[in-house]
């Protein structure tokens, strides 16, 4: 699957047009991690385990929204992009979004 945050596929042309496409999760930490990242961020710096996290979260989110396209019968995502949101004070959602394609090389 290709993915693009571009509108267009350079050495591609789009062939057709699926729609479009989500992958979402929605993911906590566990109460341990919360407190650490809470004494953490009173000294300031990098919160390693909440990067993890998110990582991980685009990552499912990137898979998600690949079968989601592939179901549509399209081989690329064009336009794709990243939203997150707080849910809570423990929670957040990733969602990545874009234009399931489908592209032959020019």
């Amino acid at each position: 699957m290709l993915i693009t945050t571009m509108n267009d596929v350079p050495g591609h042309r789009i062939t057709q047009v699926h729609g479009e496409v989500f992958g979402l999760t929605v993911r906590s930490r566990h109460v341990g991690s919360q407190l650490g990242a809470a004494f953490k961020s009173l000294a300031g710096g990098e919160l390693k385990g909440m990067t993890k996290n998110l990582e991980a979260s685009r990552e499912e989110a990137i898979d998600r929204l690949t079968r989601a396209a592939e179901a549509h019968g399209a081989n690329a995502v064009v336009a794709m992009r990243f939203d997150t949101t707080e849910m809570g004070d423990t929670w957040s959602e990733v969602c990545a979004y874009g234009t399931a394609c489908s592209v032959e090389p020019a």
